[in-house]
């Protein structure tokens, strides 16, 4: 979506798909069109997420909190590759809405562990019913096997960034910083 608005939607924003790559970004047309599918992908999200008053990312944590049962929030930092001060705005803003509860850890004084509440159980359906809309706008237009062709081509791409990432971290000042998956590189 060159030159339009992240936030557009209807005929300008379907205008905007096909159109040539400016000068400036055809040394990396691959990298180019994920930035304007992460950012169409989370757009979409964000208007789908709204219905049930969530942004983008906080049902990434509600998933594994649904999934795995209580978590330490250093643990959810860890399952979803974010930061340490990201997710503790998230995880406040979760809390302020009733979705979850924070408490000390039994076995850890400096660790807080993150559990759903009962009221988020009835969020559970609608967020799967979200991310099953999300799907198939995202994919619903290309055939099952194109479908899974374009899922492990995406998890190639990531590995490749991963690496990269890593290496990359482990040249900067300082060492040996996380990398994207939240876990310190293996040196």
């Amino acid at each position: 979506m060159i030159g339009a608005d992240p936030e557009a939607s209807g005929p300008d924003a379907a205008e905007a798909v096909g159109m040539p790559l400016p000068p400036s970004v055809q040394a990396g047309p691959m990298a180019h069109a994920i930035f304007r599918v992460a950012r169409l992908h989370r757009m979409l999200a964000g208007q789908l997420l709204r219905r049930v008053g969530l942004h983008p990312g906080q049902e990434l944590v509600m998933m594994q909190l649904w999934d795995l049962g209580p978590q330490r929030q250093i643990d959810l930092v860890r399952l979803l590759g974010s930061d340490a001060a990201t997710m503790t705005r998230t995880v406040k803003r979760l809390e302020h809405a009733g979705f979850v509860r924070r408490r000390p850890s039994p076995t850890d004084k400096r660790a807080t562990i993150i559990e759903p509440t009962e009221a988020s159980l009835a969020l559970r359906h609608q967020v799967d019913e979200v991310w099953a809309e999300l799907e198939e706008c995202t994919a619903g237009q290309l055939p099952k096997e194109r479908q899974a062709e374009a899922v492990r081509i995406l998890e190639q791409i990531e590995a490749g960034l991963v690496l990269a990432a890593t290496r990359h971290a482990q040249h900067e000042p300082g060492g040996q910083a996380a990398s994207p998956t939240g876990q310190a590189p293996q040196g």
